[in-house]
């Protein structure tokens, strides 16, 4: 017997793993789910993953999102940022949905389009993944290019610099070289528990500021 899509459940804070799906298979199961779904899908080589977010996995992709680009509109630079779009690419067998994604670098290039063909687009600067859950494997990043990747686990921000096309964690961002990011995303994200989105990103802001102002 065949399940069909609608009679599978995935608890919030797990996930479903599929294999041999075909990229056909793994198109048309996105075009079923459709865009309105709170659950995220990731492909690589036959290997379907379904994802379903926590409030607090929620609540860390909103604020870290945030937190980037307050600090990009301070350093002066365009972005665009993507959210969970599905970046896919038949001739790497891979497909992904990051919970965030920024174009920085490559903003110009893309900028103005409805729809980017990783075929012929770039693909995003910098991917966000939140990982209280669990934990985000690197192949579908590694196999579209995603320069840069971060893992929040609920403790610790992960950066990831792809080298030959591989990961390797870095004690800084390549993005953001001259500032101290894995120490002070987690820092606000933290405050903003506290005292609110808010008063958390003013605060940043003037964070920023200052670094700039007495440049390291």
């Amino acid at each position: 017997m065949l399940l069909e899509l609608n009679q599978l459940i995935v608890k919030a804070g797990h996930q479903l793993l599929i294999k041999d799906v075909s990229w056909p298979a793994y198109k048309r199961i996105l075009a079923e789910l459709g865009d309105n779904r709170s659950s995220r899908i990731g492909y690589s080589q036959g290997m379907l993953e379904i994802m379903a977010p926590l409030p607090e996995h929620e609540v860390a992709k909103v604020i870290i999102g945030d937190l980037i680009k307050v600090l990009l509109e301070e350093l002066d630079q365009e972005f665009w940022s993507l959210g969970s779009t599905t970046f896919d690419q038949e001739s790497m067998d891979a497909g992904v949905e990051p919970d965030d994604c920024f174009y920085i670098q490559n903003e110009a290039r893309i900028r103005g389009k409805d729809r980017i063909n990783l075929e012929t687009d770039p693909p995003p600067d910098l991917a966000i993944e939140i990982d209280i859950t669990s934990r985000t494997r690197f192949n579908n990043y590694q196999a579209l290019r995603v320069a840069e990747l971060w893992r929040w686990n609920g403790s610790k921000l992960e950066i990831n610099i792809l080298v030959d096309g591989k990961y390797i964690e870095s004690n800084t961002s390549y993005i953001f070289p001259n500032l101290p990011i894995c120490q002070v995303i987690p820092e606000y994200l933290m405050l903003s528990k506290a005292n609110g989105r808010n008063a958390t990103m003013k605060a940043f802001r003037a964070w920023i500021r200052q670094q700039n102002s007495n440049p390291i």
